[in-house]
């Protein structure tokens, strides 16, 4: 650290030129996060000192907690829950496994091919095995080697509402059923999709089947929320307490959460978003999005390259086996792809922020590249 500080402009402006340095979200593909709504930026500001961890100084912002838990309940049509906000789909999906492993006291759980690496974090966190199942020809989790997998130690699933991939959706009606005749918790990672699936008519999910005990999504992704914003519901009390920890030296009597100072301006930033844009501005703007990855693929079909699947939502991938030279093409003109390994190829997230002249601006230079 510096003896004497140095001038706010002369701070702001080194700081704002390293932030003019980045590549503008516009022509970045790879990412499942977008700018955040301006009335959630507001929010955030007007909340930014507020500590959610300690919310006996700050009672109002566990009344927003509350209340974006209840709004996220409503939207996935979950009658019966309880939870909190995290800092996203990794804490989500930490702490859904941990109250499982908890409340049975077993030694594995099983996860897809498909999952997230927080699920790997998780295992390791937690010192249990994970064991991971195979995928069908849609690349979604094999329900019949799922069932295969289960023995006495096993204490819980994880299924996918979303894959990073692909986007795809595991059959949660059929894991319930399996899972329901195992008695075997299931634990859906809808980190991506839990603010998508609502909104696109033709996905049919229950997210309230009998056997689902939590469900991960996050706000700060299609929910048009700030960094950090996540949801964790569980289905039951039990499994909240299972993660409850005593805090003497608060103004709260416990934590249920991973870390302990959390921003209850992400709680204010989220539900200044929910309650403006409503379900009829989400539907419009997952429909764009819907638009702009039909969009995308006609472009790519023209340059000879087929989906892997059919999206279900606005993430999509091409089977492309120079991927690796392309995205080094690509970045040195200032465009951001993902690689995506099962199978390889180019994954395109099309999100808010991607507008349909970028989009044709990408694939034009795309095919000097190829």
């Amino acid at each position: 650290m510096r003896k004497s500080g140095r001038s706010e402009e002369e701070v702001l402006r080194e700081l704002e030129e390293m932030w003019n340095s980045r590549i503008p979200y516009e022509r970045v593909f790879s990412s499942m996060c977008t700018k955040p709504h301006p009335i959630a930026v507001k929010a955030f500001l007007l909340f930014i000192e507020s500590n959610l961890g300690d919310f006996g100084i700050f009672p109002s912002v566990k009344e927003l907690e509350d209340k974006v838990v209840s709004i996220s309940a409503e939207l996935l049509g979950i009658k019966k829950f309880c939870g909190y906000m995290t800092s996203g789909g990794t804490e989500a999906n930490i702490q859904a496994l941990r109250a499982l492993r908890n409340v049975k006291r077993g030694k594995n759980f099983i996860a897809p091919k498909s999952r997230h690496f927080s699920i790997d974090k998780a295992s390791d966190i937690l010192g249990v095995e994970m064991k991971i199942a195979p995928l069908n020809e849609e690349y979604q989790v094999d329900v019949s080697a799922l069932e295969e997998m289960i023995d006495e130690n096993t204490f819980g699933i994880v299924a996918l509402a979303g894959s990073t991939e692909l986007g795809q959706i595991d059959p949660l009606e059929e894991i319930s059923k399996m899972a329901s005749e195992c008695d075997i918790p299931v634990h859906v990672d809808a980190a991506f999709g839990a603010f998508v699936i609502p909104f696109i008519d033709e996905l049919d999910v229950n997210f309230s089947l009998p056997s689902i005990s939590s469900i991960s999504g996050d706000p700060h992704k299609m929910g048009m929320s700030v960094i950090p914003s996540g949801i964790l519901l569980f289905s039951e009390e039990k499994y909240m307490d299972a993660i409850k920890v005593r805090t003497p030296y608060l103004t709260t009597k416990h934590q249920y959460s991973l870390p302990g100072t959390r921003p209850g301006a992400s709680a204010a930033a989220t539900y200044a978003v929910f309650e403006h844009l409503g379900k009829e501005g989400y539907r419009k703007i997952v429909e764009r999005c819907m638009r702009n990855t039909k969009l995308i693929i006609e472009l790519m079909e023209e340059l000879g390259f087929e989906p892997v699947i059919e999206p279900k939502m606005n993430i999509v991938t091409f089977e492309m086996e120079d991927i690796d030279r392309i995205r080094e093409e690509l970045k040195k003109r200032r465009w951001l792809v993902s690689k995506s390994l099962n199978p390889l190829g180019m994954r395109l997230v099309i999100m808010p922020h991607v507008e349909e002249e970028n989009l044709k601006l990408f694939v034009e230079d795309l095919k000097r590249i190829i």
